[in-house]
């Protein structure tokens, strides 16, 4: 598989992997080996056996024109497909609310409603790990995965935090709820993040770079909190805003120890 792997991006930037042609993806398919995005442009014979494994494994499939393949295979002859690794396994919901059970801690979780932008998301992981959240909740639609850009802008932070990429993020959020879990969203429509109380079982909604929170996740949230705004422009980069938020909950749960 080695003669199908090309790196993108910083020689010792392992993440960065993508590996392409039939065989070499399936292997990696059905090996121990984290996947993020299959790219496939075609239909049947292998392809569909690819497509198949992808969704088993929990891997995002893209269907692309051969153009797209070739650009990211550096012209090689990639059979019609190719699969991004991940820079980690991803966690699984029950894995996040476990790391608070196992701390002795209520939990502290933060969900990126489509972060899109890879850096805001690496930022976000870095912070989260510092700040010390239990985990991070990404969809698995229209969402930055864990690729090699994510993995160089945490810092290595990819490899602590456990991150979740579930298939309908208004059902995981009833699912924390279902253990006790308060959402709050992040909106300028909100309480000051100050005044509201963060010290109990949290999850923080950070809104996508360029929309915010989505008309259904937000219906989702318990409560909403701000930040407040003395300039002319009147919004934080996500991963800034996340950083502020996620700072308050630690303040607040130490002072309250």
């Amino acid at each position: 598989m080695e003669k199908n792997r090309k790196n993108i991006g910083n020689d010792t930037d392992r993440s960065s992997d993508i590996i392409f042609g039939r065989n070499p993806v399936t292997e990696a398919l059905r090996s121990d080996t984290a996947v993020d995005t299959v790219y496939i442009s075609g239909e049947g014979g292998s392809l569909g056996l690819i497509r198949r494994l992808a969704k088993e494994k929990g891997a995002v499939v893209k269907d692309v024109q051969e153009k797209k393949l070739s650009q990211m295979t550096g012209g090689a002859s990639h059979q019609g497909v190719a699969a991004v690794l991940a820079c980690a396994e991803y966690a699984s919901l029950e894995d996040i609310l476990a790391v608070s059970s196992g701390k002795g801690t209520k939990p502290f979780i933060i969900i990126c409603d489509e972060i899109e932008d890879p850096h805001n998301l690496g930022a976000i992981i870095r912070t989260a790990e510092t700040a010390g959240a239990d985990g991070i909740i990404i969809p698995k639609r229209r969402s930055a995965g864990l690729n090699g850009t994510v993995h160089k802008t945490s810092a290595g932070a990819a490899s602590y935090v456990p991150v979740a990429r579930v298939p309908n993020l208004a059902a995981a959020i009833d699912e924390l709820k279902e253990n006790g879990v308060w959402i709050y969203g992040t909106d300028a429509s909100g309480s000051e993040y100050t005044e509201t109380d963060l010290t109990g079982a949290c999850a923080l909604v950070i809104g996508s770079e360029g929309f915010g929170i989505s008309p259904l996740i937000r219906k989702k949230c318990d409560f909403m909190v701000s930040l407040p705004m003395c300039g002319r422009i009147n919004s934080l980069n996500a991963s800034v805003a996340a950083g502020i938020f996620m700072y308050e909950v630690l303040r607040q749960r130490r002072k309250q120890n």
